[in-house]
């Protein structure tokens, strides 16, 4: 039975992302009244623990500084098609294209390759009894999940990221059209 028990969990944790909580997640953007927001500069953001916890929300705060993990299915950007820009929603950092996008059936917002190489920051996560990468903002170090080697091509990998550590931004071409299209239509 325990050896049962063990395949069935092994498939369950390297199928996706390990949930951590069972809290309902509020997307709320935490740009608001947050300082270290923004989505122009790049330069490196360190606030104390204390500060952090002041400026983001419980749930933004819950995943990014401490490592925490949504439900899944329950990121309001888990089915998002819409073509535009990720950020890190503690800091404003653009993370990943709507184009690196794709559908992992994992139950969290899946992305084939970053922005850029300075986008994200790597580092082993060997909690849990399993051996993972963490996928951290570049700018601010916020959690954001972890990214495997079962994604598509052309890079193979598949970024597991917390929707509640997301920002997104429509592109302005496409919003342009959309509305255009909605006039005409």
């Amino acid at each position: 039975m325990k050896k049962y028990l063990v395949i069935i969990l092994a498939t369950a944790l390297s199928t996706g992302c390990y949930s951590q909580t069972d809290k309902t997640i509020s997307m709320d953007s935490s740009a608001k009244n947050n300082p270290a927001y923004s989505k122009t500069d790049s330069n490196k953001v360190n606030l104390t623990e204390q500060e952090w916890k002041k400026i983001l929300s419980p749930e933004v705060y819950q995943v990014a500084r401490e490592k925490g993990t949504e439900r899944p299915w329950s990121s309001k950007y888990e089915d998002l098609k819409e073509v535009g820009t990720y950020y890190c929603a503690a800091c404003g950092n653009a993370l990943f294209k709507s184009d690196t996008k794709f559908e992992s059936g994992c139950g969290w917002p899946s992305f084939y390759e970053p922005i850029s190489k300075s986008a994200i920051i790597y580092t082993p996560d060997n909690t849990y009894g399993m051996n993972r990468t963490e996928v951290q903002c570049g700018r601010c170090k916020a959690h954001l999940g972890h990214v495997f080697d079962d994604g598509p091509p052309p890079t193979g990998l598949r970024y597991c990221i917390n929707g509640v550590v997301l920002d997104f931004e429509k592109a302005k071409e496409a919003e342009k059209k959309y509305n255009q299209e909605q006039k005409n239509g």
